[in-house]
This record gives structure tokens, sequence and C-alpha cells, in this order.
């Protein structure tokens, strides 16, 4: 038998297949170890064959193969799918399938020995047996190193008599073993149940469910599911953030047990082979995680759901740059299934899409039991800083928070800034401190008295002089989360606070362990950046606070607009959820701007409209795709001849078909240098992508050591 093995080496020289010969049967999608050169490496096995083109004398034999293939025909092909689309080697497509430590063999199955009772034995003479006898007779079985631990050799001795036995059993990592959550009723209400049919009778693949904030989609995603596995089949459960997925996870545990299997970074290598390995099995027939949950090896899904469509973090930033819809949309056509896409403030494409029927649209414009979206009142912070308050506070937000903590509710202030303040500044000489490695300005911490790069994590020691000038009139300009909980402090000392923010969520518990502290009201105010934002049920949170509302607009990228409206909309949105009615206060220093008069009415349709009219006037996304070929390197003189060569063929493209080019130069990218490496790049707006395959050439065939050049389409982050 002839295997074709993909070597597990992502470089484009032995990016092809190998043959190789298999004295015993081995499935296609199983991980092999072969001789390659003068070492051996893992492959993956792609087809199996009767012969070779290669001669018989040349042929080299597998040295050993997994009884059960790591992936199936569908993750074979998806692979080969990711491999074209995006230029990588097929390695690189392959890895998506596989938990990282699993490939390099730093993770394995892990055993436990268990003592079982078995019976009565003569223990005369022998107190500490007699005594392991009973313990083990009471108890079943028990762990043996505990058993040893309290009764020494005397289990020995009772394994010998046959009185216990002891048996090595495979014991499963469970990660968040304290979430478990409560099954609520699963009575629908007639607008969750008519957005199930509507998506169960649809005869489209995609559905658009756009419901507001507290309408009750999560209840109509949990549904779907539930239908999924009664059927016999399984479903993926995306989520954008790492944050969400301790909620969510135990809604489905509270729903489904066991069943539910948790993918995401966070977790520890053995908890994430586990957790795979459950679904790889079939133990576990739901998977729930981020953006990499997508590549899941579950077969015969029924179901698979992408919450928060709109989220950027749904696209890769690193080899392959995918986006997870793309990935879903090709799944769900597999294993012909519906692709859920759920939004309060779907992405302008997304929704445009709908409208034009491609994708089903199904609308939840209310929230659950008819209860009332917050009133958004917006505040001039022009005139709070004409009376005279400097404070990152207006008198607002300032009154109802008193007013929140006196009723005995909870209060979320949003800012979308980690840090104590944004930048540290020389007035003598207007010296701003930036990052070594990165062309960014540092963030001030407090609590560790440091500066620290956002970008790289790279730490400084906090400035007392001014190291161009050496003046000591540093200043501190922006705010940043450290600052709003200490000036909260200051002015409710009696109000328990939160963070929530990179710094304070490192490691898998930490995002479930701040908002576990929340939801038990163990605090009165939660503040947070960005991941705060999404998902989130307090029924106690009455108070939103929203502190430079009009920040996100002044980015210089075209969904600057959209980004504003969805975070407002979607922060707002964690205010009334309960009984009592919530309330948002949006403080700005542009009140009159129409994103956020549309986001304070939550009127999506009007958002939509003016920004389509927008993007359709300036030709961008939807009615244009931007491509962007990014070049990088350590050392800027090689980073700006990668930048010539690429261009160059570019150049010929463009010269050939200028129609198609509604903008084509190539520049630095707006930050010149991250984590050390210099960045350029050549930017296109093209009329479509009738050439995206001719600029993944280009940049494929500048093959150089000292640069990295990649394509994105449509990136999510211009910077």
């Amino acid at each position: 038998m002839i295997c074709e093995v993909i070597v597990d080496i992502a470089h484009s020289e032995v990016d092809k297949v190998f043959d190789y010969v298999s004295d015993g049967p081995i499935a296609p999608g199983a991980r092999v170890a072969v001789p390659f050169g003068a070492s051996v490496a893992t492959g993956f096995v792609m087809r199996v064959k009767e012969s070779s083109d290669c001669p018989a004398h040349k042929l080299k034999r597998i040295l050993r193969a997994e009884e059960r293939p790591a992936l199936n025909a569908e993750c074979l092909s998806l692979a080969q799918t990711v491999a074209a689309r995006y230029r990588v080697p097929m390695a690189l497509a392959l890895r998506l399938f596989l938990p990282a430590e699993m490939r390099t063999g730093k993770v394995a199955e892990t055993y436990r020995t268990y003592a079982r009772f078995l019976g009565d034995v003569p223990t005369k003479n022998a107190p500490q047996q007699a005594a392991c006898l009973a313990f083990l007779k009471e108890k079943g079985e028990a762990d043996a190193a505990e058993v040893r631990k309290r009764f020494g050799a005397a289990l020995g001795a009772l394994v010998k008599k046959g009185g216990a036995a002891l048996e090595k059993r495979r014991v499963l990592r469970d990660p968040y073993k304290e979430v478990a959550g409560t099954s609520p009723s699963h009575t629908l209400t007639a607008a969750q149940q008519r957005a199930v049919d509507a998506v169960e009778h649809t005869q489209k693949t995609v559905v658009l469910l756009h419901g507001v904030t507290g309408s009750g989609k999560t209840e109509v995603y949990l549904t779907l599911i539930a239908r999924a596995l009664a059927a016999g089949r399984t479903a993926i459960f995306l989520v954008p953030e790492i944050s969400l997925t301790p909620q969510m996870l135990s809604q489905l545990r509270a729903r489904f047990g066991s069943l539910a299997a948790i993918m995401h970074s966070g977790l520890s290598a053995g908890e994430r082979f586990d957790e795979w390995q459950r679904l790889r099995d079939g133990s576990a027939k739901i998977a729930i995680g981020a953006r990499s949950a997508v590549f899941v090896p579950l077969e015969n899904i029924g179901v698979i759901v992408l919450d928060e469509e709109h989220d950027g973090s749904y696209c890769s930033e690193s080899a392959p740059r995918y986006n997870t819809f793309d990935i879903a949309l090709l799944r769900a056509a597999h294993n012909g299934c519906k692709l859920v896409l759920g939004s309060a403030t779907p992405s302008v494409e997304t929704y445009k899409r709908a409208l034009e029927g491609e994708f089903e649209l199904v609308t939840m414009p209310d929230r659950i039991n008819a209860r009332p979206l917050p009133d958004v009142t917006l505040v001039d912070m022009r005139r709070e800083v004409r009376r005279g308050n400097a404070s990152p506070f207006s008198a607002a937000l300032r009154d109802r928070l008193s007013d929140c903590l006196a009723e005995g509710q909870q209060a979320i202030l949003f800012l979308n800034r980690r840090g104590y303040s944004q930048t540290v500044l020389c007035r003598d000489c207007g010296y701003v401190a930036k990052c070594e490695h990165c062309d960014v300005s540092l963030t001030y911490h407090s609590e560790e008295d440091c500066l620290k790069c956002h970008y790289c994590g790279t730490k400084y020691r906090m400035l007392t002089a001014c190291p161009a000038c050496g003046g000591t009139h540093l200043s501190y300009t922006g705010t940043g989360t450290q600052r709003i909980v200490r000036d909260l402090a200051a002015l409710y000392p009696e109000a328990r606070i939160l963070r929530m923010d990179n710094d304070t969520t490192s490691g898998k518990e930490g995002h479930f362990r701040i908002l576990k502290q929340f939801s038990e009201r163990k605090a009165d105010i939660l503040v947070g950046t960005q991941m705060v934002a999404k998902g989130h049920d307090f029924p106690l949170v009455t108070l939103v606070g929203i502190l430079d509302a009009d920040m996100s607009l002044h980015f210089p990228d075209y969904r600057s607009n959209e980004r504003t409206f969805q975070l407002v909309t979607q922060v707002a949105g964690r205010s009334g959820r309960g009984r009592e009615k919530g309330e948002v206060i949006l403080q700005t220093y542009d009140p009159d701007n129409a994103i956020l008069r549309f986001a304070a009415a939550y009127d999506y349709e009007g958002f939509y409209r003016h920004e389509i009219n927008l993007r359709a006037a300036l030709m961008f996304p939807p009615f244009a795709l931007i491509v962007r070929v990014m070049v990088t390197g350590a050392e800027n003189d090689a980073a700006l001849s990668a930048l010539r060569e690429v261009y160059e063929k570019l150049q010929r493209l463009y010269a050939a078909y200028p129609e198609e080019f509604l903008f084509f130069n190539r520049m630095h990218a707006p930050i010149r240098r991250i984590q050390g490496k210099y960045r350029y790049q050549v930017l296109m707006r093209l009329s479509s992508a009738r050439f995206l395959r001719e600029i993944y050439d280009a940049a494929a065939a500048v093959t150089r050591r000292d640069a990295l050049v990649y394509v994105e389409e449509n990136p999510s982050n211009l910077s």
C-alpha cells in the first residue's frame, strides 16, 4: 500500500506530496512518522493508493502510524481549500485542525490508577489492612495514590490476597470544572419560536438573526443545537471573545451536560488536548469556542452558530489569514446544515447580503417580555469642561452612579483604553515616550509603576526626566481604566470596584473569575474595555456609563463609523436586562455626530442607510475590495527591497488593467514598526475580486529569508 504524505514542515520547498510504503492498513487523515532526509518527521496521510510513479527502490517505509486518524475526510478537504485559497503551505493549513502541543508531542493522555474493592479477605493481626479494606468497602473505589498515602503497604497486600484490584483508567482534564449552570425553563417566546421556525424552514444555507440586545437570541441558538442533537447530529457554537466562552459554556452544560466541549487558546495544553479528543471520538457533540473552534474535527454537523458575527476578531491576523465566516460556510455546505449569524448590530456587508436575499433575514426587534431598551442620555463634555469639570465623569454620570449605588443596583463603566494614562509627554520639548520595538507611544500603568507597550508587551521603567532634553515637567495625557478605578474609589469609597481589561484577565480563569464575582454581587461597579461590551447578562445592572464615546470615530479606518455604532449599541445593551429599567450615560465631545445619534436611538436601519450610501459614494466595501500586501522585516533595507520587488510585480498588473484599480500605491504602514519589524504596504482598492489570485501569486513569488510578504483582504485592522 502506498500513502501520499504531507510532511509537517511549513515551507514552500517541501510543500508537496511524498509517497511512502505502508506495511499495514492506514486511513487517510492519520498522522505518521516517516524518514525525511537525515531525520524523522511527522506527516499526514492525504490519500492511499495501490501504486506510485516513484521507483520502488526509492520509496521509504512509514515508521509509525496512529490507529485512529486525527483528521476526518472533511478536514482534509477543507485544509486543501484553505491552502489554495490563502496561498499557504499545506502543512500550515493542516495544523489548524490540531492542538499545537499535540503536533509537537508535548502532551499526551493522562491516566490514574484506582483501587477497587473486590471482597472480604482475612486481615487478622493486620489492622492497617483491615482499615484499608473497610475504607474501600465503604467507598467502592478510590484513587490508589490517596489510598497508599493513607494506608501505606496495606493496599498491595490486599491486592495479593484478592480483596482489592488496581485499575488504570484515563482521566480527562476538565476545564472550568466549576462552570455548571442551572437549567432554566426552555419555553420559547412567540418571537423565539418564529425565529427557530424561520431558520429550520428556509432553503438558504446562511441565516442572519438580527435581534436587539436582550431579545433572547441565545435561547434560539440553544434550541437549534438541541434539535440538531436530537437528530443525531453535532453543533459548533462560535463566540468572538474568550471572555464569553465560560458564560456560554455554563448555559450549554446546564442544557447538554458533558456533551459540550470548550476550545480556546486560554486552556492548558492538556485541557485543550482532552477536549479535542472528546470531540474527535464523539463523546462530545458540541464545540464552543472562539475563532479556531471552527476547525474542530466534528462529523455530521447539524448547525453552526456564529454569535456577534460583526466582530473583527473573527478575522485571523496570522497565516493563514482566514475569515471565520468563510470557513464556517464551507463546513455548512459540506454538512448540509444551517449557518446562523447572530448580532444586534450586523456588519454592513452582512446586512446588505441579507437585504438582497442572499441570506435569510430573521429579525427579533423586541426584548424578552417586552422589556424596554435603556434610555440613552448624550452628555456634551465640552460644557463640562467649560463649567470647570476636568474629571472623566460628567455631573450627570456622578449623580446617576450615586443613585445606582444607593438603590443597591450595579453599574458598568466602559472605556476602550487600559492602563492609567495613554502617553507620557514632556512639556518642555514635546517628547513622547515610545516603544523601542514599535512605532507607538507607551502607556503608563500605575499599579506596576512602569511604561508598557500594548503591541509587544515590553515594559520600561517610569521616566523621572525627559531623555531628550532632561526636563522634569512630565505630564500624563489621556485616561485609562486604572485611573478610572482610582478616581471612582476616591468618589465612592464604599463602592466595591472591579476592573476588566487585558491586564487583569491573564490566564484561563481571568475572565471567568471577574465575571463570576460581578454576577454574585461581590462588586458594585465593573470598569472595563471592549470585553465588557458583548454578550454578558447581569440582571442588576441598571446603569452603563460610556466614557470618550467618540474616541473610535477618529481612527483612520473606513469602518470607524460602523465600529463606533456597534460598540456603543453593544455596551448600552448591558443595562436594564432585569426587572428594573436601564439607563445609559454616553459622554462625548461631539454630541451632534450622526453615528452617536443613531446609536443613542438604537436606530440600526438609519445607521445602515447612512453608512451604505456613504460607502457607495466613496466606493468602499461592500462596493469594492480592499487588498493590502504587507511587507515586514527586522532590517529596514530588507523590508524596502522586498516592497520594491512585490510592487514591481503588482504594478505590471495595474498597468494592464487600470480600470480594475480604484486606488493603488505603496507606502509605510500607519504603524511603521511593531515588535521590532519594519512595516510597509502596497494598498489597493479593487472594483472586483477578479485579479485576487494574481495578487496572491505576486506576493508568493517574493520568497526571502529576511522579509515576510503576505496578503490581507478587507483587513479588520488597517494600522
